[in-house]
């Protein structure tokens, strides 16, 4: 392979960092792909670490050792995370999305590849250095932003299903109380879906009264995992008697009345 200019090599070098974050890449990958030096490479390392930090788009951190090299971590300027919130209480604030019962429609939302993949580097800011073994999350709204909160975790997502299916093989399943309705539901997980003894935390769209988090702890006390985190795009306040108390979230729904008229706000964490 020719000799590529430093420009070239860090383009390169960004393109492969930032496609995976929180993966471990050794210098040996980019002086075997680069055809450079890896003192060539650590002078371009420092480049592109220099430009990220500046740019408040994430750092770059070194790990020592043989098994050793780099590591993106993705980021999200403050000010930036405030205007998206802001942005997305807004879009969610229109008239025309309450539905009949006084929700909120989200589903485009949650589909969305531009909203979902930046609320996904802000609720895994959250959790980052935190040991975080696996994502797991309820089918299926809350499936897209788990997984982008997986992609910057580098971790595995685990979904939970509502009922168990052959193709999943031996599973776990077990009843919880929901905090919205107060009925018995099932959720169910099969047991080559995650390791004993890990550190797991829960992503989901939204959250009324928490039972569903309050499953999950229970689900995952089956697998004797953890449940170290929860994280929610949208926060309904409405329901003061929560099932769960520590999580973190992005957007809060204060009330919806009968006239469409939703009042929400940015959640505490970015005041």
């Amino acid at each position: 392979m020719e000799k590529l200019s430093r420009n070239s090599r860090v383009v390169a070098i960004t393109k492969i960092l930032l496609e995976n974050p929180n993966k471990v890449i050794g210098l040996n990958t980019f002086s075997d792909l680069l055809n450079a030096a890896k003192s060539t490479i650590s002078e371009d390392i420092v480049i592109v670490r220099e430009v990220l930090e500046k740019l408040s788009m994430g750092s770059v951190e070194t790990i020592a050792g043989a098994a050793g090299g780099i590591k993106f971590i993705s980021a999200m300027a403050e000010e930036e995370k405030k205007k998206f919130a802001s942005d997305l209480c807004e879009l969610l604030s229109d008239k025309s999305r309450v539905v009949p019962g006084n929700f909120i429609y989200v589903t485009d939302i949650m589909f969305n590849p531009k909203i979902i993949s930046r609320a996904g580097v802000i609720l895994a800011s959250f959790f980052q250095n935190k040991g975080v073994d696996y994502v797991v999350t309820v089918e299926t709204k809350g499936v897209p932003l788990a997984y982008e909160v997986a992609k910057n975790l580098g971790v595995q997502l685990v979904t939970v299903r509502r009922d168990s299916k052959v193709t999943e093989g031996s599973t776990v399943n077990i009843n919880y109380v929901s905090g919205s309705s107060g009925r018995i539901q099932q959720m169910s997980l099969s047991k080559k879906s995650l390791r004993p003894h890990s550190k797991c935390i829960f992503i989901d769209d939204f959250m009324k009264g928490g039972g569903t988090a309050k499953g999950i702890t229970d689900l995952l006390n089956e697998f004797d995992s953890e449940l170290i985190g929860i994280g929610i795009l949208v926060d309904n306040k409405e329901s003061t008697k929560k099932m769960v108390t520590e999580y973190v979230s992005v957007v809060e729904i204060n009330s919806v009345d009968d006239f469409g008229t939703v009042e929400m706000k940015p959640s505490k964490f970015f005041e």
